[in-house]
C-alpha cells in the first residue's frame, strides 16, 4: 500500500464511483443556487439534471472557493495517519483556490515537519484535470514514489488538451465572458464557440463555428490535430458535458471512429455545479494526451 494519498478538488470532474475504484480523494468546492449554498459533491447534494434544469429556468448561481480552514481540516486526518500528500487544484488561470491550499499546506507543515505535502496547480478543469489525476493513479499503483509522481505532474501537465464548445451563449453572456450584442448574434446566427484551455491554464475562445454538426466535427478534428501520435493515440479521452448527453454521445462516437487505438471506450462525466455555474448547460469538454499547450 502506498504511503501517500492522492488528492484533488471536486472540480476535477470525475463520478465518485471513479474516484473510490483509483483510490482518489477529494475536497469540494462550494455553490449558491438562488441563495441556497451546497457543497460541488459530484451531484449528490443535487442531481445535475436538476441543477441544470433550475438553471434553465432562470435561477440564480454563485460559486465560492476552499478556504485555508477548509484544506486545514481536510489534510490533517491524513498526516494524522502518517501519510504523505500529493494535491492538485483547479488551476491558477479559472481560480485562485492554489493559494489557500498553499498556505494551509505551509501552516501544517510545520505541525508535522516529517511529512511531505506537495500542492500542485493542475493547469487544467473539468475531467481534464480528472483524467490527470488517473495518469496519477497509475503511477501511484505501478509503485512510484511520491516524489516522482510529483515531478511527472509538474513535466507533463500541459500535455493534456482541454478543449470545449457551447451550444448556447445565455450564460456565458450572464457571466460577462462575452457582450450581450455578440450573444444575441452568436445564438441568431447559431455561432458555437470552440474554446480551449492555455498553458497558464485559462480558458480562451479560439474559434467561432456555425452550427452544431460544425462544432462537433472541428472539436474532433482538434484531437486529430493535437493528440499523442496523431490518430494511433493510444491513451484515454474523456468528455464532459453539461445536460447535453446528446451532443457529448455523438462526439464521443466520432472519436471512437477516428481513433481505432484508443484505450477503451471514451469515458462520459457530467461537468460539475462549479464549473456548470459559469458554463450553464449545453457545454460539451474533450480531454485527451497531446502536445505541450502554448
Amino acid at each position: 500500500m502506498s504511503n501517500f494519498i492522492l488528492s484533488c478538488c471536486s472540480t476535477a470532474d470525475l463520478s465518485k464511483e471513479h474516484f473510490n475504484k483509483r483510490d482518489l480523494h477529494y475536497i469540494c468546492f462550494h455553490y449558491e443556487l438562488d441563495g441556497v449554498q451546497y457543497n460541488d459533491d459530484l451531484g449528490q447534494s443535487m442531481p445535475f439534471d436538476k441543477f441544470y434544469q433550475a438553471m434553465a429556468d432562470g435561477a440564480e448561481t454563485k460559486t465560492s472557493q476552499i478556504n485555508v480552514s477548509e484544506f486545514e481540516e481536510y489534510f490533517e486526518p491524513f498526516l494524522q495517519q502518517g501519510k504523505d500528500i500529493l494535491h492538485l487544484c483547479l488551476s491558477s488561470g479559472i481560480t485562485g483556490v492554489l493559494n489557500s491550499a498553499n498556505i494551509a499546506r505551509d501552516i501544517l507543515q510545520e505541525k508535522y515537519p516529517e511529512r511531505k505535502i506537495y500542492v500542485v496547480d493542475s493547469l487544467g478543469a473539468s475531467s481534464g484535470y480528472g483524467l490527470l489525476m488517473d495518469k496519477l493513479a497509475d503511477l501511484r499503483d505501478e509503485g512510484k514514489s511520491i516524489d516522482e509522481v510529483y515531478e511527472w505532474a509538474l513535466e507533463n501537465r500541459l500535455k493534456l488538451q482541454h478543449w470545449f464548445f457551447s451550444t448556447d451563449l445565455t450564460f456565458y453572456v450572464k457571466g460577462g465572458r462575452i457582450s450581450k450584442t455578440s450573444g444575441f448574434v452568436g445564438n441568431v446566427l447559431n455561432i458555437c464557440p470552440l474554446l480551449n484551455v492555455d498553458g497558464e491554464g485559462k480558458l480562451i475562445p479560439r474559434y467561432k463555428i456555425r452550427t452544431k454538426r460544425k462544432v462537433i466535427e472541428a472539436i474532433v478534428q482538434q484531437m486529430v490535430l493535437h493528440a499523442q501520435d496523431g490518430i494511433d493515440y493510444s491513451g484515454k479521452c474523456y468528455i464532459s458535458q453539461s445536460a447535453c448527453m446528446e451532443d457529448a454521445r455523438a462526439v464521443a462516437d466520432l472519436v471512437e471512429s477516428h481513433f481505432p487505438k484508443l484505450s477503451g471506450r471514451v469515458e462520459i462525466n457530467d461537468i460539475g455545479t462549479t464549473i456548470g455555474s459559469h458554463t450553464g448547460p449545453g457545454t460539451v469538454a474533450l480531454f485527451f494526451w497531446g502536445d505541450v499547450r502554448e
